[in-house]
């Protein structure tokens, strides 16, 4: 918080000259059963000196360990280049670039990014991001309802293998919108084919996540032309990094995903305990009008000069609220420019070789792991780079014993609605054989 100079004279002073005799009548427009009572939970101030010293020893705490963690947030090597252009001040300290004329770096950076993440993506159209993953997806689900105006019913299938934290996203900014959301039977972690829904009830989107929250490829060539011949528009969530291997969202089924969301954190955002990160959404030209955020356009001066500007921003402060498409949709500028740059840097070739690093070494940590009496998959499925494993006890007693060999183990799948003994272990392209072999004995040793 920045320091506030103002002493109760200065306060005083100025509600004099304003003619309010107190900050409280400031507000007493609020009807008082709205207004917050005391804050009785929030403790005594105290010296600045004193904060320092709690806020040093609690960092101290926070140890990281090697890290076998990922579960949407991921330990990649991130380029020195990245955050050492990201720094400059003509990006960290721009704001929104309204005024075409004083914007065009910050413009054609934004264009860039939305045409590289168009073509990963192999859809025709990406805006220029929004908060994050999760927040994506309910975009994404409210821009599915209004693009589907042929669905007789606000109805949409979730694939019980998105992220817990996805799904509660969704669902607790849609639900107010008298969406539904039901979701769709799993066999060995996947979506069951045998069991999708044969009932006449109509749909208007589906959602599948590939791969999925336990790491596993979803059939989704299968599930994408079942559900458009159902008159249900497809939602792909996605981890970017994976599309440099695995058959991206535009090509899914005989005509391809409508709409592909996920989180950026991969290119080049530090995991920084949980966030922030950015949200990418992608579409089909003839969806771009219900998508949410801002689109920046490439066009020409009277000079034939190339130039930059903002060609879309259906949001609340540009056209009446009614009309907007989203309210929370501020696109991560300079979380964004970090992952352009990473892009630019790495290349086709570049994440081609990161992403199939990352399933190798994953696979390498499964087959050590596994190799531990008691320790096995708990799903026999296709995976990338993250794995469910069963322990032969309590995960997160496992995990917590695992820090102390300073080794991040993994995510307790039994505080994602997972069972007790079961853990997500990832392991990115900054994993050594060293580690994996150190996470393994360290492993064998907590369970003995």
């Amino acid at each position: 918080m920045p320091f506030i100079p103002h002493t109760r004279d200065d306060v005083q002073t100025m509600l004099s000259a304003i003619g309010v005799p107190t900050i409280d009548a400031l507000f007493d427009e609020i009807p008082a059963h709205l207004r917050c009572a005391e804050l009785e939970q929030v403790p005594a101030g105290v010296s600045e000196m004193d904060m320092l010293a709690w806020m040093a020893q609690r960092a101290e705490e926070d140890r990281a360990g090697v890290c076998f963690l990922g579960a949407g947030c991921y330990d990649h090597h991130i380029p020195a280049a990245v955050w050492d252009l990201t720094s400059r001040g003509e990006f960290m300290t721009a704001y929104t670039p309204y005024q075409a004329e004083a914007s065009q770096g910050t413009l054609q950076l934004i264009y860039e990014y939305q045409s590289m993440m168009a073509a990963l993506t192999a859809m025709e159209v990406s805006n220029a991001s929004v908060y994050d993953g999760a927040s994506g997806l309910a975009e994404a689900v409210l821009m599915a309802i209004r693009a589907n105006k042929k669905a007789p019913a606000r109805r949409v299938l979730m694939s019980q293998g998105l992220h817990p934290n996805y799904a509660k996203a969704a669902r607790n900014i849609a639900c107010h919108q008298g969406i539904t959301f039901d979701p769709l039977a799993q066999a060995q972690g996947v979506i069951d084919l045998d069991a999708l829904p044969d009932d006449d009830e109509p749909v208007a989107a589906i959602v599948i996540q590939q791969p999925n929250f336990l790491g596993l490829l979803e059939p989704v060539d299968e599930l994408t032309d079942w559900a458009q011949a159902r008159g249900a528009l497809v939602i792909a969530v996605v981890n970017p990094m994976t599309l440099a291997v695995l058959k991206p969202p535009g090509q899914w089924g005989s005509q391809g995903a409508d709409i592909a969301c996920g989180d950026g954190q991969p290119f080049g955002i530090p995991m920084a305990s949980g966030g922030p990160s950015f949200g990418f959404v992608c579409t089909r030209s003839a969806l771009v009008r219900q998508m949410p955020g801002r689109i920046i356009g490439q066009t020409e001066d009277l000079d034939g000069k190339t130039g930059y500007t903002l060609t879309l921003q259906a949001r609340e402060q540009h056209i009446r609220r009614g009309k907007a498409t989203s309210n929370i949709c501020t696109n991560q500028g300079l979380l964004v420019t970090a992952g352009t740059i990473y892009l630019s840097l790495a290349g086709p070739q570049g994440l081609r070789r990161t992403a199939l690093a990352c399933h190798n070494n994953t696979r390498m940590l499964v087959e050590t792991l596994t190799a531990i009496e008691g320790v096995e998959r708990a799903h026999q499925g296709a995976y990338f780079h993250e794995c469910a494993l069963r322990l032969p006890g309590s995960a997160r007693l496992s995990l917590a014993r695992l820090l102390d060999h300073g080794i991040l183990g993994g995510l307790a799948l039994g505080d994602f609605g997972g069972e007790d003994n079961q853990i997500l272990v990832c392991a990115t392209e900054k994993r050594t054989r060293g580690e994996i072999t150190a996470y393994a004995d360290a492993l064998r040793e907590v369970l003995a």
